[in-house]
């Protein structure tokens, strides 16, 4: 796979935002049936057939696991921006590896402070192709709201749609932990941090082209593990690439709130200590759970 484009990222996240206030709207003043309309062996056809029937839509929806999969093909997903967006950057990120094995969750990362640099993002989500990411949006919302439950916990755990440009190769993934969704949707938690959980990923490469089955894809059961890890990276990023703090702020100390605050968020019970390596300064920093627990976050 190929690296995506930098400006690849930043539309990812603007278009995030518009899809948030979408999902927002729809969750507003929507009432859940207590009567189960989907069961879990029924997930993929059903949300297929809403998708191809109401909205002329095709998309290829694999329930690998506990991670449910919506894989939705279109064309010419960017367009240029009337009204670019300009940013300051401050950090340059060279390094940014999270790594969660055994019960450790280590982190490697290389981030410099730079002189402020105006940036414009140049780029973002084609109308067209935001409304077909809506609509695919309200169709999982449909089906899994109305599912059966259990006590075996017949939900899917994570939701992972990917909107793959098939004529020029670039693909968009947004990777959601469901229990979030949950929470959100009933303001448990803001709009704000679930664009904060929210994983965003993207790629450039020629095996999309042209791919309306996803047959490029790979559609693993991701773990608990790694979502925690995806979502540590992707709180760096947002941290450091369009900063939320200063240029004279403490990176170690910053690092170190994001992962103690996600683990913490989702109480991982295999978790048993945090690495955390500077490679800029090879500063070091190690503690175990315990320690990570006591420690009080600012």
């Amino acid at each position: 796979m190929m690296r995506s484009k930098p400006y690849s990222r930043s539309s990812v996240r603007r278009a995030l935002l518009l899809n948030l206030s979408v999902i927002l709207f729809l969750f507003s003043g929507c009432s859940l049936s207590t009567a189960p309309t989907y069961i879990k062996e029924g997930l993929d056809k059903a949300i297929q057939d809403i998708c191809k029937k109401e909205y002329s839509m095709d998309v290829k929806v694999t329930l690998s696991g506990s991670t449910l999969w919506v894989y939705l093909p279109v064309e010419d997903m960017l367009a240029k921006s009337d009204k670019p967006e300009k940013y300051l950057e401050k950090f340059i990120i060279d390094d940014n590896k999270v790594d969660f094995k055994e019960g450790l969750l280590k982190l490697d990362y290389m981030i410099k402070s730079i002189p402020e640099n105006e940036k414009t993002q140049e780029y973002k989500y084609n109308k067209a192709v935001l409304d077909k990411i809506n609509n695919v949006w309200k169709a999982l919302r449909r089906v899994l709201f109305s599912m059966e439950r259990s006590k075996e916990g017949n939900e899917p755990k994570f939701l992972c749609l990917v909107t793959a440009d098939i004529k020029n190769g670039f693909e968009t993934k947004e990777i959601s932990y469901y229990q979030d969704l949950k929470k959100v949707s009933y303001e448990f938690i803001s709009w704000t941090e679930y664009q904060h959980r929210v994983i965003e990923q993207s790629e450039v490469s020629s095996t999309i082209m042209g791919d309306m089955e996803g047959k490029h894809m790979d559609y693993k059961d991701i773990s608990m593990e790694e979502f925690i890890a995806f979502q540590i990276k992707h709180r760096i990023k947002l941290k450091f690439q369009k900063p939320e703090v200063g240029k004279d702020i403490d990176i170690d100390k910053e690092i170190l709130k994001i992962a103690a605050y996600t683990i913490r968020t989702y109480d991982i019970k295999n978790f048993t200590g945090l690495e955390l390596n500077n490679l800029v300064t090879n500063n070091r920093i190690v503690l175990n759970r315990a320690a990570l627990w006591a420690r009080p976050i600012e």
